[in-house]
């Protein structure tokens, strides 16, 4: 999947924008403030109308409310989404409001989105105060932003029929955004695999054991079974960021598309070259001047930036010895083999290198600082070398237990039920698996009334009505919550929504103590009580009664 001369992402209902508040504000240079725009083929003038507005907005905002950042602005066509991701940079997504019923969205959800591509892009480029800090003309930082986002923008697939975490914002032409259909995932949560407790430690010792493979130098880890997190020793931002790129590129379902999604790219030009001529292809002269070149090799022209693209399609696979590799990140210098990929660690504060082992469904991440590896790459591989003869039969140990107890792509769903488990303290959802959550969307149409619902519009409406209500319940907790952190930030509330769909289903929300639950019940009684009952006997089974109202 990418993007095309041909078939370029063109969407005027939707604008992505990045800009420095510092720059820019002498006349004459107001371009320097942009740092990424989508389309990139509009008009500068265009750009910077949209980048003006979003000042202005920023800056009146301020006025009644210093202390808190503007978060979003709805206008009569149009929602304004903002994020500040530094200090002065500002992300802004602007999506044209729309009639069609895939155009329900949350806000929230839209921001989420602005707040993982900047994670994801400074876990592996770092802040993009830095990038101006090194080159301040924005020559180094803006190749970077604009094959980064587009990137991500463009090659988000689904990697597994219970993939929860991520989706495909690119449909034929236009960007799809999370809508209604995702009311019951959470982006930027991590999805645990619950494990016994001899399974457990059996765990722990291999994550002993591949410590001690690292002699002295620190080693961070996590263990990934599927597409749900095991263990990690990791911070819980930097665990998010690490689980949502392994499930993207990682995972062996990421991988097992690789043969077959970029097959025909193989005749011809390299998929790093293809992928950055595309991007690029519809921007023309200015524009390509003003992101910079579209040699992203580091073999380019003698003023080109050589550009780590880490969320390409299909640049990761297994090495012979378990390890996956990659070029993305071209060959060491000296030598002629790929580097090793790195990632900054905001636990520590330092660039680690990235090593990952893969056996059957477990995979492997570690870290290691790059400052603690003497000799670079060849005393990478003797440590590499290590865990391969010390912790491989822990490995296949560890991934027959978490095998046999493994229930399957529908191990978390509970008949009857379609619900969401967030509990923010830890950043841990739990949701129905996305095969059961689709059954929402079906409806059985009685055949005395099959001739009436041929030509019914409104038929289809009724179909997503749960999904709908549930959406827009979820934006009126939304709001809730940011009054209660506005009113009082030490206080959580206790709050219960129960909502009768047109579709006659029960749609619910209950949040307390940082944990939220989210539920769709079509098959409920007619009463309230029924309902009620039916949360009371999901919290205390699946949720040791946390949301019980005793």
């Amino acid at each position: 999947m990418g993007l095309s001369s041909a078939n370029t992402v063109v969407n005027e209902g939707f604008q992505l924008c990045v800009f420095d508040l510092r720059r820019g504000q002498q006349e004459g240079q107001e371009l320097d403030k942009i740092l990424f725009f989508h389309p990139a083929d509009l008009p500068f003038s265009t750009q910077l109308s949209v980048i003006g507005l979003s000042e202005g907005l920023i800056t009146f905002t301020r006025i009644f409310s210093p202390e808190a950042a503007c978060e979003v602005i709805e206008a009569e066509k149009h929602s304004h989404v903002f994020h500040q991701a530094e200090q002065d940079i500002w992300m802004v997504m602007v999506v044209e409001k729309s009639k069609e019923s895939d155009a329900i969205w949350r806000i929230d959800a839209l921001r989420r989105v602005l707040k993982e591509v900047h994670s994801l892009f400074v876990m592996f480029h770092g802040s993009i105060r830095s990038l101006l800090d090194k080159e301040p003309s924005g020559g180094l930082v803006r190749p970077h932003l604009y094959n980064f986002i587009m990137d991500y923008l463009s090659a988000f697939q689904k990697r597994s029929p219970w993939d929860i975490c991520c989706c495909d914002f690119l449909v034929g032409k236009k960007i799809k955004l999370p809508s209604f259909h995702d009311c019951l995932k959470e982006r930027g949560t991590v999805q645990m695999l619950t494990v016994g407790r001899e399974a457990a430690l059996e765990v722990q010792s291999l994550v002993r054991v591949l410590e001690s493979c690292a002699g002295n130098t620190p080693c961070y880890s996590l263990v990934l079974f599927q597409d749900l997190l095991v263990s990690t020793t990791l911070s819980p931002d930097d665990t998010i960021n690490l689980f949502t790129y392994a499930v993207l590129r990682l995972a062996p379902h990421a991988l097992l598309s690789r043969a077959s999604s970029w097959s025909y790219l193989r005749k011809g030009n390299s998929a790093s070259q293809i992928a950055a001529a595309s991007v690029l292809a519809s921007s023309g002269p200015v524009s390509e001047q003003f992101y910079g070149s579209r040699d992203t090799s580091p073999h380019g022209g003698e003023h080109s930036h050589h550009v780590v693209r880490p969320l390409q399609l299909n640049k990761w696979y297994k090495g012979t010895d378990g390890f996956l590799v990659t070029d993305i990140w071209g060959p060491e210098v000296g030598i002629m083999v790929s580097a090793t990929p790195t990632v900054w660690l905001q636990q520590t504060d330092e660039r680690m290198y990235l090593c990952v082992y893969q056996h059957k469904s477990l995979t492997l991440i570690l870290l290691f600082p790059i400052s603690s590896i003497l000799n670079g790459e060849q005393g990478l591989s003797v440590v590499k070398q290590q865990i391969v003869e010390n912790a491989s039969l822990k490995m296949l140990k560890v991934e027959e237990k978490l095998s046999k107890g493994w229930g399957g792509e529908n191990a978390y769903h509970v008949g009857g039920y379609r619900y969401l488990l967030v509990d923010g303290d830890r950043n841990v959802s739990r949701a129905s698996p996305p095969g059961k959550v689709a059954t929402l969307t079906k409806v059985n149409i009685d055949p005395a009334e099959e001739g009436l619902a041929k030509g019914n519009k409104s038929k289809g409406t009724n179909q997503l009505e749960s999904l709908i209500s549930l959406s827009n319940l979820r934006e009126e907790v939304d709001l809730e919550k940011s009054r209660e952190i506005w009113d009082d930030p030490g206080h959580d509330k206790d709050l219960e929504i129960c909502i009768r769909a047109k579709n006659n289903a029960w749609v619910i929300a209950r949040t307390t103590r940082g944990k939220e639950l989210y539920m769709v019940l079509e098959k409920a009684n007619e009463t309230l009580l029924f309902a009620s009952d039916a949360v009371e006997k999901f919290s205390n089974r699946y949720c040791s009664g946390a949301f019980s109202l005793d």
